[in-house]
């Protein structure tokens, strides 16, 4: 079967992973467990994850023209993704993730860096990638209105246009009018609701838009009234990068004509399969790998 082309237009950053058993209080010093320095960037990890499971990919963002770039590059070269579209840029550095994990959960602090030279100049100048892909995936570490091109050129061009809204902000309700699926967490939705005066039929048609992500209960879509389509339940290692393996393979799934809900049990299994390894990236499991914990699932109960 012909690949799907996925394009995913977003970050790019090295992440700096401190593991510790105790995070530090304001002024106190402690000794951690480990360091790593480890590929990551919302846009560059929701690459990897559709990668991994079987898509044609795209990546459209920036680096810095420093080692950490070129070391990027280099990584997710090694991926298969096509990186045309990744442009370096002498004037500022590579973006990066400062990680502290503790206990199974992170806590994350982000620096854009060259991920800010996303602009809608380069976006436009990609206009037939864009047209050429089957799904266009989007998220918030690049500036807003390059998001807001990105996703004009894919809804001119027809295309089913998801944007995984994190970081969370206010979003001008023309963006949200023009994509398909919205993919926040729990708090992410709150937030996004609150942030934007709606009015009533405004208010449902985004919720609508909705797959909210909630962790080990799975997500929730609103089909008729709020639908739980259940998680997976596993022993977490870092739970980094989850939602965006999460949102890698429902681009996969939606690419290949996959209904909504079983697009989203899918990528249910493939979030699950993420966080039992370290790191973001290194976690994302492969096409085999994901069959293979869905088949013993399907044992399991019979």
């Amino acid at each position: 079967m012909e690949k799907r082309k996925v394009t995913v237009i977003g970050s790019i950053n090295m992440d700096l992973v401190t593991k510790t058993e105790v995070i530090p209080k304001v002024g106190e010093t402690v000794m951690g467990e480990s360091f790593f320095t480890i590929p990551g960037g919302k846009g560059a990890n929701q690459a990897v994850a559709a990668a991994r499971l079987g898509a044609e990919v795209t990546l459209i963002g920036c680096v810095g023209d420093d080692m950490f770039g070129k070391d990027l590059h280099e990584h997710l070269e090694k991926e298969g993704i096509i990186l045309n579209n990744v442009e370096p840029v002498t004037h500022v550095s590579t973006g990066t993730a400062t990680i502290t994990l503790s206990k199974g959960d992170n806590s994350i602090i982000v620096v854009s860096g060259a991920n800010f030279e996303v602009t809608p100049e380069m976006v436009r100048k990609n206009e037939s990638v864009i047209a050429d892909s089957d799904v266009v995936l989007l998220q918030l570490e690049i500036p807003l209105e390059s998001v807001m091109e990105a996703a004009k050129l894919a809804k001119k061009h027809n295309k089913t246009v998801i944007l995984n809204p994190a970081p969370i902000q206010a979003l001008p309700k023309e963006l949200l009018s023009l994509v398909d699926y919205l993919t926040p967490n729990e708090h992410e939705q709150e937030l996004l609701l609150a942030a934007n005066s709606l009015a009533p039929d405004e208010l449902e048609e985004i919720r609508s838009k909705c797959i909210v992500t909630k962790g080990p209960e799975g997500v929730f879509i609103y089909d008729q009234g709020e639908k739980q389509i259940k998680g997976f339940e596993v022993e977490a290692v870092d739970t980094t990068g989850a939602g965006d393996s999460f949102n890698g393979a429902l681009a996969v799934s939606l690419s290949e004509g996959i209904e909504l809900k079983e697009a989203c049990k899918y990528a249910n299994a493939v979030g699950a399969l993420s966080v039992t390894k370290l790191g973001a990236q290194s976690g994302m499991p492969t096409k085999e790998e994901v069959e293979r914990f869905l088949q013993q699932r399907e044992d399991d109960k019979s």
